[in-house]
């Protein structure tokens, strides 16, 4: 599928935040839908990283936020400051959208209620909002191709890093993709976490009526990458696409969470 690579530009020209949310990240309105199954998938996974297992810290860096604000909610009251980032103009405007509580903003408040219901109040959800726009300081460009992938800024080293289907859609080949992860995680501090979320075993993934590449990925790929980057798996987690196959036709989702090694 090399050829078939989707490049900087097309994302620029033709990627469409608002179908790709429409897409992936509306709510059912029926409680437990199989369409629902892998958005809640990764909040809970987000939400045990976060809130039960403690990762924490002074700054998150998210690399390729894309249009999306849902990996942060469980991730604002663990960090002093998150910055968000995403290589398309468009993404980083229907962020800011949303920070900036405009009207033609995405709706997340189903998403919002339903990681306030893990944490034991669905109420708070409004007030969970507020947390993470006051805790989103930054919406910067990013490039995981480049050795720094914010430059030309250059940021101290974070807490914790985490990346959402990002790298499997940026990187044309696995020796791409396993330099983007060392860039990525060049990021981090040592002893910090990153944290991933990748789809495995597909080739395509929908917006709207636009195809986007998506680098085919095993599991094993995925592990060894992140070790030679320099990082110990603490944990990890599978479960099988439940989007239609017209959306995408990757086979599974995986969560990492990962602790940069502390050189001695």
């Amino acid at each position: 599928m090399e050829g078939d690579f989707t490049g900087k530009d097309v994302y620029g020209k033709h990627f469409v935040p608002k179908d790709y949310l429409k897409m992936y990240y509306s709510f059912s309105k029926e409680d437990g839908s199989q369409e629902d199954a892998l958005l809640n998938f990764y909040l809970q996974k987000f939400h045990k990283t976060f809130t039960v297992d403690g990762v924490k810290g002074d700054t998150l860096i998210d690399i390729g936020s894309g249009p999306t604000i849902h990996q942060f909610l469980s991730s604002c009251g663990s960090f002093q400051e998150i910055i968000a980032t995403d290589y398309t103009d468009q993404n980083r405007e229907e962020i800011k959208r949303w920070l900036k509580k405009d009207p033609d903003a995405f709706d997340w408040s189903q998403a919002l209620k339903y990681v306030c219901e893990l944490e034991g109040d669905r109420e708070k959800w409004v007030e969970k909002g507020e947390k993470v726009r006051s805790t989103v300081r930054r919406v910067l460009k990013c490039d995981v191709t480049q050795v720094n992938p914010l430059a030309p800024l250059v940021v101290a080293q974070a807490s914790c890093v985490t990346s959402a289907f990002c790298l499997d859609s940026a990187c044309k080949d696995v020796t791409t993709y396993r330099a983007a992860l060392r860039n990525v995680g060049s990021l981090v501090k040592p002893g910090g976490h990153l944290v991933l979320l990748v789809a495995l075993g597909g080739n395509f993934y929908m917006a709207g009526e636009q195809m986007f590449f998506c680098l085919y990925l095993e599991k094993e790929t995925v592990d060894s990458a992140v070790t030679e980057a320099g990082f110990d798996i603490l944990w990890s987690e599978e479960a099988k696409n439940s989007y239609s196959p017209t959306y995408s036709d990757c086979k599974n989702v995986y969560f990492l969470v990962a602790r940069k090694r502390i050189k001695v």
